[in-house]
């Protein structure tokens, strides 16, 4: 197989779309130091913070939110996506693209649509149940499918030929040797090297109820002879660890390099994003999964197949408590032989080659 020579990576918005877009580009450059890639995005969404630092070029075009509803936008909507289109297709032609792979948001429709026009082809990368918005249009332009999980395909009748490849994810995640790496994590933290270690975190912004749950059992927890490393979230100052515990709880507002958190985890309690199900199951470290309780439900369907597995336990967001905290999460933190069986679990579902499958399939549409 031919590798390509330039290759176009659409996706912005959120962190979900971002991380794997990364994780990709990393994958292509590590197979062909010299191959050409272009990052799509838009000035103002998270692309352009976390993107260009990692060293690869972000272009910026206009994206507008798909109108969910009829209204006047929805009139407008055509419009807009063709002159989105018409700037996102300049910009294929300026690098040459052989491929367009797009991971969702907003940015990826006109990527989408230039490249059907030239008859580029292009490849959708979707870990959602539903598909997102603008994958699903762009599933009307491409028959090439990848999905992150198999319950994706049992789901959606929409995505029965795609394929599972699982998630793009950090290199320093897909090698991550959580056993060799555990002591050395937590003294990195100020931690005891030797205590049992909850790791708590929800979304980049933190997790309210989640926060004040744990905040409520940390004297149990810690009594019970529990450390906790916990990230409150970038917009929580005012979170307060309580005084006189018995053991050691370290608190961050952000964790860049997430693995050093699952290196040094016995047990996690964090919410049902589809990156955080990919990697806690990569890294077959068990977890308490806590779906946040808007939207669509998705995060509880992220979840369920690695609960099922036998790789974590689901809680709803109501029913996590301290009480509940203090019945249910120590006594299995306690719980070496457990929490080994359920580490085994959540590993035999999840994969670390996500990045590598998702090549192999950009190679084989484009030998076709």
């Amino acid at each position: 197989m031919v590798p390509p020579r330039s290759v176009v990576l659409a996706g912005g918005g959120t962190g979900g779309h971002i991380y794997p877009l990364l994780a990709f580009a990393d994958c292509l450059r590590r197979h062909d130091p010299y191959v050409r890639i272009t990052c799509l995005g838009t000035p103002h969404g998270l692309e352009s913070e976390i993107i260009p630092p990692r060293g690869y070029d972000l272009r910026h075009v206009p994206a507008y939110q798909l109108p969910r509803s009829v209204n006047m936008n929805l009139l407008r909507t055509p419009d807009r996506m063709w002159r989105a289109a018409k700037v996102t297709g300049e910009i294929l032609d300026e690098v040459a693209a052989d491929a367009v792979v797009g991971f969702g948001g907003y940015v990826s429709v006109p990527a989408y649509l230039a490249a059907k026009r030239r008859r580029i082809p292009s490849v959708i990368h979707e870990v959602n149940v539903p598909p997102g918005v603008a994958n699903r249009m762009g599933m009307k332009l491409t028959k090439h499918v990848a999905v992150g999980f198999p319950h994706q395909i049992a789901q959606v009748p929409a995505l029965r030929n795609a394929r599972v490849v699982g998630v793009p994810l950090r290199q320093s995640i897909t090698t991550l040797d959580r056993p060799a790496r555990r002591a050395a994590a937590r003294s990195a933290f100020g931690m005891d090297p030797h205590r049992p270690t909850l790791f708590v975190f929800g979304a980049s912004q933190g997790a309210r109820s989640v926060n004040l749950a744990v905040a409520g059992a940390a004297k149990a927890i810690t009594g019970a002879g529990i450390q906790v490393l916990h990230i409150i979230g970038a917009r929580n100052d005012a979170f307060e660890v309580p005084r006189g515990l018995a053991a050691p709880y370290v608190t961050l507002k952000f964790l860049s390099e997430m693995e050093y958190g699952y290196a040094a985890a016995d047990l996690v309690i964090c919410r049902g994003g589809a990156i955080t199900c990919a990697e806690t199951a990569a890294v077959g470290v068990p977890a308490v999964y806590v779906p946040l309780p808007w939207g669509n439900g998705e995060q509880r369907r992220n979840a369920l197949p690695i609960v099922n597995a036998g790789g974590g336990l689901l809680v709803e967001d109501a029913e996590l408590t301290p009480r509940w905290i203090e019945q249910t999460a120590v006594p299995l933190a306690l719980d070496n032989g457990r929490l080994m069986t359920m580490g085994v679990a959540a590993a035999s579902y999840g994969r670390r080659d996500g990045d590598e499958a998702l090549r192999r399939l950009l190679l084989e549409v484009l030998e076709q």
